[in-house]
Order: C-alpha cells, then structure tokens, then sequence
C-alpha cells in the first residue's frame, strides 16, 4: 500500500434509477404488509443487498410455486415472462412489479415490431434473465439470441425485408457496437429501435470508467459477479489496457494489485450500494492515501414507485 497515492473515485457510479427504484419497492412493501414478502429473483444483482433483505424478512424465490397462497410477492428489477404475471393473478397473489421501466421499454418493443411483422434479432447474454424474460414475449424460438459476432455469422433466418435489432440493457457499448455492425453488414435493411435500449446508466458508467481507466494505473470496480453491468465496467477498463478487478468489498481487494500502483480509480456497478464504495475509500484514507473526486458526468434520472405501490397508497 505504501505506493498508492490517490484514489480517484469516478462519478457516475453506483445506483441507477431502476435499481433505486427496485430496492425501496421492497423496503416500502415491506413496510406495508411486514415480513415474510417474497421476490422473485434476486431484487437486483448485488449479495449483499440481498442477504440484508434476507435478515428483514424478504424470501427470494425463482418460481412463484415457492410462494404461499395469498403472499405479497415482488417482482425483481429485471424483468419477468407474462406467464409469471397470470400465474400470480390466478393465484390470488399480491404483485409488486419493480421491473426497471428501461426494461419494459424492450419488452413493449417485442410486442410492437412482432405486431408489424418485423423479424426480432436480440442482443444480450445467453441466459441472463433479463433476456429470458424479453425473449419470453414471444413464442420459443421465435427470436434469435446472438452474444458475439460469430453468433450472427451463423444466424440462420433466410433474409427478411423487415428486421430490427433489440438488446439487453446493460451490455458493454463497444462490444454491442461491434455486433450491430456485423448485423448491419449481413442484414443491410435491419433497423434499430427508436431509442438505444443500451441504459442510460449503463453507458454512463462505461463513459466514466473509461476515461477514468486513462489517468489511473488500477480500476477496483465495487459490484457482484452476477452483476451484468458491473462485469461490463471491469471489462471495459480492461479494454483500455488498465488493470481491474470486480469486488464485492473491501474484503475481496488483493494487496498484490496495489504493489507498484500510485493512482487508483474507483467505481461502483449499478447495484452496487454507495454504503459499499463508502467502505473502500475509508480504508484507503486509513493507510493515509489521498481520495478526489473525478467527475466525468452527472445523472438526475429518477423513476415513479410502482404502480401497484402508488394504488396502495390512494387506499390508505
């Protein structure tokens, strides 16, 4: 440690809307009906937000056969297949869905362009479920998953005159980019959505760890390795030729990272709680390092509670 100088900690960081948006869904339904409440999913990727839910009385499920008649069960931030909806109605459940609305965006873009007859090419990762539950709007098999470019080499669908591309929203900008040119190539008449479906937070946060990957020699990005767009970030300070590592906290830094390292930059996943970043940057004052702010960008996105939420609270 005794090398490292300055920790530069990168804004934008740390929770999007949609993620704010799905935590303190949970926090109010809890606060609402008491423990137990279930949710299916993990609300959003990160453990230990999880694992606190966990000691408040939150029970997370992946099928809703796990939830007891008439329970309060909350829908997780990235998005669910319709089926689970009638599945929930039928069964008297009680449904908070605090899917990210940029993730309902892509879902209500599957229903629009199947609707006017476009062939849907999605870019995403195989079996995130993010994607599955985009990719649950349609009949199986209905819409081609690519994740790289040779998936879209091999993409096998004749040439149809109308097409469209949608994607996951937390992929990394550059690798997407190098997809959509290679669809563009073999399917010149292939559209895009009206809006990029890439999150405004997750390109935010890309924009920011790369220039921060520029003026720093190591690039601790604070996130859990289920975290999609947390991943994306490590990657993409990687893909700037800087050493970076994911962690989950402080914990999880390796003292051999920081051998030889004056300046560090910090960032933190869109699910990753700033209590988290709060804790890195202690301990580096701790060992007498030097902690700036590095402002690439400001964000005042900010989401409507859930709509069941919000009609709870008018009975009230």
């Amino acid at each position: 440690m005794e090398t490292v100088e300055k920790l530069l900690l990168v804004s934008p960081r740390g929770f999007c809307a949609g993620v704010a948006r799905a935590v303190k869904a949970v926090d109010d339904t809890l606060a609402l009906f008491g423990a137990p409440i279930y949710v299916k999913h993990e609300i959003v990727h990160n453990k230990h937000i999880v694992e606190d839910f966990s000691s408040k009385g939150v029970v997370t499920i992946e099928t809703l056969a796990e939830v007891p008649e008439g329970a309060v069960v909350v829908f997780s931030a990235h998005g669910s297949v319709p089926e689970h909806y009638i599945e929930a109605k039928k069964r008297g459940l009680t449904l908070i869905d605090a899917t990210c609305p940029l993730v309902t965006k892509v879902h209500l873009e599957v229903h629009r362009f199947l609707k006017d007859g476009y062939t849907i090419v999605y870019i995403g990762h195989k079996g995130h479920i993010e994607g599955l539950g985009v990719l649950g709007e349609a009949k199986a098999g209905q819409i081609p998953l690519v994740e790289s470019i040779s998936d879209v080499e091999n993409l096998s669908i004749g040439n149809p005159e109308k097409m469209v591309y949608l994607t996951q929203t937390t992929l990394s900008i550059d690798d997407t980019a190098g997809m959509i040119r290679a669809l563009q190539k073999k399917y010149p008449q292939i559209t895009q959505p009206p809006l990029s479906d890439i999150c405004f937070a997750t390109t935010n946060r890309q924009i920011a760890v790369k220039s921060l990957a520029k003026v720093t020699e190591l690039v601790l990005i604070i996130g859990s390795k289920n975290s999609s767009n947390s991943t994306r970030l490590m990657e993409t300070a990687r893909q700037i030729g800087t050493e970076a590592h994911l962690i989950d906290d402080i914990s999880e830094i390796n003292q051999e990272w920081l051998v030889g390292k004056k300046i560090v930059g910090l960032s933190a996943g869109a699910s990753a709680p700033e209590n988290l970043v709060d804790g890195v940057v202690q301990y580096f004052k701790s060992k007498g390092v030097t902690v700036e702010e590095y402002v690439v960008g400001s964000e005042t996105m900010h989401f409507a509670e859930p709509l069941e939420l919000m009609k709870l609270r008018k009975k009230e």
